[in-house]
């Protein structure tokens, strides 16, 4: 476009031009005065990797391009978005990709489990009647590491827990172990867990048996 208004300005002129194509004769001009000298846009490409590197630090090196443009216009710099993208990619600065889900349940129908009690009914009349158990991923700046949880259903909450930096068997007991020791069970209790292939809650279940009667 530019370069048709360099062929036809000294016929139409660069007002007539620009007024029929709807562009605004300043873009021209700030075309050509580029042009005639390319520091300029250098200069000011520097002056905004500075600024997109400071929003990207002040973050925590977690923005992307979309974000670090939008802080940009908040704080009244009015640059175009694929040009924080041009110049994160030149300076190699990149946002934070959230990964793949981790899955930390497997089931395997071959595998023996203990009998459901439950039936899918999660109430209980009284404290101590119904535990359940469940562990889980909770993402930190060094990695994710595993939780499990036990929950006694009559108050919905949590009576043992453990973290792990692996999903292994003895962890899932540790919170088991935890949640007898603080609440001291009388009586009967049941304990209802997921049915995976790692097998931790379907010992736990077992387990179980060896502190209530």
């Amino acid at each position: 476009m530019t370069r048709f208004i360099e062929e036809h300005r000294q016929i139409y002129g660069v007002g007539s031009i620009c007024r029929v194509l709807s562009i605004a004769p300043s873009a021209y001009y700030a075309y050509r005065a580029r042009q005639k000298n390319p520091c300029v846009r250098n200069q000011k490409d520097k002056e905004l990797c500075h600024e997109i590197r400071r929003v990207w630090k002040d973050n925590f090196c977690v923005y992307g391009a979309r974000k670090v443009w939008h802080q940009l216009k908040r704080e009244g710099l009015d640059v175009a978005r694929c040009t924080v993208e041009r110049l994160m990619r030149q300076m190699g600065l990149k946002g934070v990709i959230r990964g793949k889900g981790v899955r930390t349940t497997r089931s395997d129908p071959a595998r023996p489990c203990p009998q459901d009690l439950v039936q899918r009914q999660f109430h209980a009349p009284a404290p101590n009647r119904l535990w359940v158990s469940d562990f889980t991923y909770v993402s930190t700046w060094l990695g994710f590491v595993y939780v499990a949880f036990i929950i006694d259903v009559f108050a919905r909450v949590i009576v043992g827990w453990r973290v792990s930096s692996t999903a292994h068997t003895d962890f899932v007991l540790d919170a088991l172990e935890q949640a007898l020791c603080q609440r001291q069970p009388e009586g009967k209790v049941t304990h209802h867990s997921d049915r995976g292939c790692q097998g931790g809650f379907n010992r736990s279940s077992q387990h179980l048996r060896l502190y209530v009667v």
